[in-house]
C-alpha cells in the first residue's frame, strides 16, 4: 500500500492544471489585450508603421497568435478534466470531486469566451488599417 504522501505531487499538479483550465483562457486574453493595445499604440505615435523591422500588422498578429494558443491548451485541458470528472461517476457524491467539475466546467465556458474574443480581436486587426491618422 501506498501512504498518502506519494500522491501529493500528483494532487498539486492535478490542482495546477486545474487553475490553469479554469483562468487560462482568461490571462491569455488579458494578455493579448494589454500586448496588442500597447504595441499598436506605441508604434503609432512614434510615426512608424513598423516594430523592430516587423510589420506592425505581423508584430499585433502574433499577440494574437500565442495567446489564441494558450486559450486552446486551457480550453483542451479544461474539457480532458471535464471529461476525467464524469467518468469517475462520484460528481454528486464527493464535495471535492464536485468543486472541481464545477471548475472545469466553468472553465471550458470562459476559455470558450476569452478564444472568441482573442479571435475577434485578430478579425480587428486585419480589417482595419494599422496606423490611422
Amino acid at each position: 500500500m501506498t501512504s498518502p504522501a506519494t500522491f501529493r505531487p500528483a494532487r498539486t499538479t492535478g490542482g495546477l492544471l486545474l487553475w490553469f483550465a479554469a483562468l487560462g483562457g482568461v490571462l491569455a486574453w488579458t494578455a493579448h489585450v494589454l500586448a496588442a493595445w500597447t504595441i499598436d499604440e506605441l508604434t503609432c505615435a512614434s510615426g512608424h508603421e513598423n516594430l523592430a523591422g516587423l510589420p506592425l500588422t505581423a508584430a499585433v498578429g502574433l499577440s494574437v497568435a500565442v495567446p489564441a494558443l494558450v486559450a486552446v491548451a486551457a480550453l483542451v485541458v479544461s474539457l480532458v478534466a471535464v471529461r476525467r470528472l464524469r467518468r469517475t461517476g462520484r460528481v454528486a457524491e464527493d464535495q471535492g470531486i464536485g468543486r472541481a467539475h464545477l471548475l472545469a466546467l466553468a472553465g471550458v465556458f470562459l476559455d470558450l469566451l476569452s478564444l472568441a474574443m482573442i479571435v475577434l480581436g485578430g478579425v480587428a486587426v486585419l480589417v482595419f488599417p494599422a496606423c490611422q491618422r
